[in-house]
C-alpha cells in the first residue's frame, strides 16, 4: 500500500479532526517524506483520541497535559513519544491559533541570576566567543551556582566551594570535562571580579587539572585515506553529493567542523573564487574556493539541497524537518564515511592536520600554513614541524660511546 493511501485511511476523531488538512500541508513544507507523513498523522490521531476521551478542548490545553499524553504514549508505543517528535504537530496548531505558543513551547526553565545573564553577554560581546562555547560555558557556571554558591550569594563565596565544585566534578568524569569545567568556571570568577561582584580574585582557586597526553606526533588523515573516503561516497543520492562536498571542503582548505557547519549561502563568492570562512573568535576570513571544491558544492546545491528559503545555512538535514547541520553532525558524517570505506574512523580534525602535513612535506614555510590554518599562534603551526621525519632524523644525535638506550 502507498503511503498515500495509508494517510488516507489513518481516521482521526476528536478535536483535531478539523486540523488534519492543513497539518498535511505543513508537513509537506517541512520536507516530511510520506511515509513520514503517515507517521505524523498516527501520533495524530493518537493525540486528539487521548483528547476527546479527556474531555479536553484545544483551547483548554496546557502543557502538563502534554506532558502526561507522551507519558501515556510511551507506556503503549515504542517511537515518536517525546515531545520533539510532537513538536511539528504543536507548532502547526500555535501557528494557526488552535493552542498558546506556551503551549507549543513546553516548560520553561527557571530564569537564570541576572549575573549569569551579563557573563553571558560579556563572553558573546567582549570576549567575541562563539555563541556555542558561550553556551557551554554558561551550562557548566549554572550548574555551579546552583550547587555550590553560599546562602549569602557571590559575596560569600571562597576558595573552599570552587575546590570542593572541581572535585566533585572528578567523580566519575573523564580529566577532559574537568578542564573544561575548570575554564569555564576561572572565567566567570575572573568576570565577577574585574565587575566587582565580588572584591577579591579568586581564579586561583581553579585547579589546574592536567591530562596526561602522551608526547604523539600530529596524525592527519593521509592523501590515500581521503581519496578512498571520497570514493565511497554515493553521489547518486543526496546524502552522498551532501557529504562529498563537505569532506572536500574539510580536507582542501582545512576547515574546521564548526566553521563548515556555520557557511552560508552568501559566503560563497562565486564571481571572485572566495568562500568567507566565520573562524573562531568571531574572525572573518577569505579563502580561495578551488575548482574542485567549488564544483561539487554547485552540485549539491542544484541537486541535492532541499529548496528551504529560510534557511541560509549551506549544508543541512536531509530528512525533516530541515534545519541547518551542527559542528556535532558534521564529525559524525565523517566518521560514518569512514565506516562506509572501511577504515578507522576518524574525525574532521584529522583531515585538517593531514592538509597541514601534506604542505609540510611540499616544503611550505610554515608561516603560510599557519595563514591557511588561521592559527593566532605561531607555536601551533610550529606543532607541525614534527611530522617530516627524516629531516628529524638529521637532527638526532648519537647515543654516547655508540651504545643504545636501555
Amino acid at each position: 500500500m502507498t503511503p498515500t493511501r495509508q494517510r488516507k485511511r489513518v481516521q482521526i476523531h476528536g478535536p483535531l479532526h478539523d486540523h488534519a488538512e492543513g497539518f498535511e500541508a505543513e508537513l509537506v513544507r517541512l520536507g516530511f517524506t510520506p511515509t513520514s507523513r503517515v507517521s505524523q498523522f498516527y501520533l495524530l490521531a493518537h493525540f486528539s483520541r487521548w483528547l476527546e476521551a479527556g474531555g479536553t478542548s484545544l483551547s483548554d490545553l496546557a502543557t502538563l497535559q502534554v506532558d502526561d499524553f507522551l507519558i501515556e504514549r510511551k507506556a503503549t508505543y515504542t517511537a515518536l513519544f517525546t515531545r520533539k517528535a510532537l513538536r511539528p504537530l504543536l507548532g502547526w496548531l500555535a501557528e494557526s491559533g488552535a493552542i498558546s505558543a506556551a503551549v507549543a513551547r513546553g516548560p520553561v526553565p527557571p530564569e537564570d541570576p541576572a549575573v549569569l545573564v551579563r557573563f553571558e553577554r560579556y563572553l558573546l560581546m567582549e570576549r567575541r566567543i562563539g555563541a556555542r562555547t558561550t553556551s557551554a560555558y554558561v551550562v557548566r557556571v549554572r550548574r555551579f551556582l546552583r550547587n555550590y554558591c553560599p546562602a549569602e550569594g557571590l559575596a560569600g563565596l571562597g576558595g573552599g566551594e570552587i575546590t570542593r565544585a572541581l572535585l566533585d566534578e572528578g567523580v566519575g568524569r573523564a580529566p577532559a570535562s574537568v578542564k573544561k569545567f575548570g575554564y569555564a568556571l576561572r572565567a566567570f570568577l575572573r568576570f565577577c571580579f574585574i565587575t566587582g561582584e565580588i572584591d577579591h580574585d579568586l581564579t586561583g582557586a581553579t585547579l589546574v587539572v592536567r591530562e596526561p597526553v602522551p608526547s604523539l606526533l600530529p596524525i592527519g588523515a593521509s592523501a590515500a585515506q581521503i581519496d578512498t573516503v571520497l570514493k565511497k561516497c554515493d553521489r547518486s543520492t543526496a546524502v552522498g553529493r551532501r557529504d562529498y562536498a563537505i569532506i572536500l571542503l574539510l580536507s582542501r582548505l582545512g576547515l574546521r567542523a564548526g566553521e563548515v557547519a556555520g557557511m552560508q549561502l552568501e559566503d560563497i563568492h562565486w564571481r571572485h573564487g572566495e568562500v568567507l570562512i566565520r573562524g573562531k573568535g568571531a574572525k572573518d576570513e577569505c579563502l580561495p574556493l578551488p575548482a574542485e571544491v567549488g564544483t561539487a558544492v554547485v552540485d549539491y546545491l542544484q541537486h541535492a539541497r532541499p529548496a528551504e528559503p529560510t534557511l541560509r545555512e549551506v549544508f543541512c538535514t536531509v530528512k525533516a524537518p530541515q534545519r541547518r547541520l551542527s559542528s556535532p553532525a558534521v564529525w559524525r558524517l565523517v566518521t560514518h564515511a569512514c565506516t562506509r570505506a572501511q577504515l578507522e574512523p576518524f574525525g574532521p580534525h584529522q583531515l585538517r592536520h593531514g592538509l597541514a602535513e601534506a604542505m609540510v612535506a611540499a616544503e611550505v614555510p610554515l608561516a603560510v600554513i599557519g595563514q591557511v590554518l588561521r592559527h593566532d599562534d605561531p607555536a601551533t603551526t610550529a606543532n607541525y614541524a614534527r611530522v617530516d621525519i627524516e629531516r628529524l632524523r638529521l637532527l638526532a644525535q648519537p647515543w654516547p660511546n655508540g651504545g643504545e638506550p636501555s
